[in-house]
């Protein structure tokens, strides 16, 4: 339940020939994933309506206490990244440090989450679709839908009430990118990424002239009590349990937002899951995680600051708000223009690198054995064509017939809840591992990482408490009852023992894997015992 894969062990599997990835990516190619993931979801869907309904002016200030939550995060991912480059991000970790239950865990975890964040996204690319229909024919898009078919006797916002062929049509075509290959997907995603960090820019500098003082006062504008207010297992659960109310403005509206814009910086772990495919990971993948994360930080405290001056926060209320509407505020109409197309390709590329992440996870827990082993096969072109396909149908199918809802909370609370289990492992692997080569070493060690848990611990009680029930009963509980010890099955690469015997044969007979119960020897005995100064050659 708790057996351990050693890092040699991991390392090794990643030279199977039938499971191998290709190495393909350099620094600059994980800090375009890394920027083309992140800057997009944010931007594009979210500033907006958290400005006019949660925080006003002070979102610029909610993505800041988000961000450094994610930069402390982003230190110990760099670290963990560089000393086990393997597939898998997160879920590689936890099995390095926690063992086999809470990696199966938090790769259920991870998975759900890429696969919730695509869908959201995928749908707000198909509403920036229909927009971009509707200016092409002058039809009003708040009441002309182009991109969903709704169907049956309902009003096409329930469950299966209409199809979405919008984001249906955009994962079919990214998920074709990533069978194709990584290097093929990375150059697509850059030329996308140009287009909208080009929009994002010219957003800033156009609308500097636009901004007026008097819109950031009150920068955190009292808290309101209202009837569309949350209100009970709605609220946050920090309001929930200190009796604060609603967390609607104020300060305590601050701290919601902080967390729900925490959505918008998701994507920097991804980076992580494409280790095994870099070149040089040891110093790419740590430039790649803090480089785009630095990046994505300045374009959104750039765009809040400048979409809350250009108008009162007040007229950003409701859910139909976006980028858009503080330039229409201002007679701008050819920057709408600029804004849908920037929001296409933004959305894109998020969509793209979530499926990726997505795949890398699953293709990692298959060559574990967590998963039937035959997903893990990798085709002509280097890539996992049975695991990309299938995730690819799955999302497409929670885009084309599952509304939105209140999807985002729960891909928030997932990924802060592996971003501890992360910052976590990092103190327990320099305790138990000090001899291993660290490309990249978090400083202040175990202060930073206890600083990571207490800030993502913050931002999770600053989630609504329904949310905290979905996730311990439906998430953790599903992962949980599924899991190989729970099924009484033992097909693991660990399952023969309780930690993953270090081994020099890289391609060991599957028979070696599958010894039966009388012939298998004690873990003491089968244990290769390497000197602590060899250990880092192996490596």
């Amino acid at each position: 339940m708790f057996r351990v894969k050693s890092v040699e062990q991991s390392m090794a599997d990643t030279d199977e020939p039938d499971t191998k990835l290709r190495k393909d990516l350099t620094s600059w190619d994980l800090t375009v994933f890394g920027v083309a993931v992140v800057v997009g979801a944010g931007i594009f869907t979210l500033t907006a309506r958290t400005a006019g309904n949660v925080a006003g002016p002070a979102v610029s200030l909610a993505f800041v206490l988000a961000a450094i939550a994610c930069g402390l995060a982003a230190l110990c991912y760099a670290e963990f990244a560089s000393t086990v480059p393997v597939a898998g991000s997160a879920y590689t970790f936890s099995y390095a440090t926690f063992g086999e239950f809470i990696a199966w865990i938090i790769g259920w975890d991870l998975i759900l989450e890429f696969a919730l964040a695509a869908s959201v996204v995928a749908k707000g690319w198909s509403h920036y679709l229909n927009e971009f229909i509707c200016l092409i024919v002058d039809r009003d898009p708040s009441t002309t839908t182009y991109t969903v078919i709704s169907f049956g006797n309902g009003d096409g916002t329930g469950a299966f009430e209409s199809f979405d062929w919008g984001s249906v049509l955009l994962i079919a075509v990214l998920t074709t990118l990533l069978v194709l290959g990584t290097k093929i997907s990375s150059m697509v995603s850059l030329v996308f990424t140009a287009i909208k960090v080009s929009v994002v820019l010219l957003v800033i500098v156009v609308g500097l002239f636009y901004i007026s003082p008097k819109n950031y006062s009150p920068y955190i504008p009292p808290s309101e009590s209202t009837e569309a207010a949350a209100s009970g297992l709605h609220q946050t659960l920090f309001s929930l349990m200190t009796g604060a109310g609603n967390s609607t403005y104020g300060w305590y509206g601050l701290l919601a937002a902080a967390s729900l814009v925490f959505f918008a910086f998701i994507g920097f772990d991804v980076v992580a899951t494409t280790a095994e495919e870099t070149k040089d990971p040891q110093r790419s993948l740590p430039r790649g995680i803090l480089g785009s994360l630095a990046i994505v930080t300045v374009l959104y405290v750039g765009v809040t600051l400048v979409l809350t001056g250009m108008v009162n926060y007040t007229k950003l209320k409701g859910d139909s708000a976006t980028l858009a509407t503080a330039f229409r505020d201002h007679g701008i109409t050819w920057a709408q223009w600029l804004i849908i197309i920037g929001a296409l390709a933004g959305l894109t590329t998020v969509v793209m690198v979530m499926l990726l992440g997505q795949t890398r996870v699953a293709f990692a827990m298959a060559r574990d054995g967590l998963f039937p082993r035959g997903l893990a096969k990798t085709g002509s072109r280097g890539t996992p064509v049975r695991i990309t396909l299938i995730v690819g149908g799955v999302s497409a199918f929670l885009a084309g017939f599952l509304p939105i809802g209140e999807l985002e909370e729960m891909v928030n609370i997932g990924t802060l809840f592996a971003f501890v289990l992360v910052c976590v492992g990092v103190v327990v692997l320099r305790r138990t591992r000090p001899d291993l080569k660290r490309g990249f070493r978090v400083p202040l060690v175990p202060l930073v990482p206890i600083l990571a848990v207490l800030a993502c611990a913050w931002l999770m009680i600053n989630l609504s408490a329904f949310t905290w029930i979905r996730f311990i009963i439906g998430w953790s509980s599903v992962s949980s009852s599924t899991s190989p010890t729970a099924r009484g099955t033992r097909s693991s690469a660990c399952a023969s023992g309780w930690s993953c015997p270090v081994t020099t044969n890289r391609h060991p007979p599957r028979t070696s894997r599958r010894r039966s119960s009388s012939t298998r020897r004690p873990w003491r005995s089968r244990r290769t015992r390497i000197p602590q100064a060899d250990r880092a050659a192996i490596i």
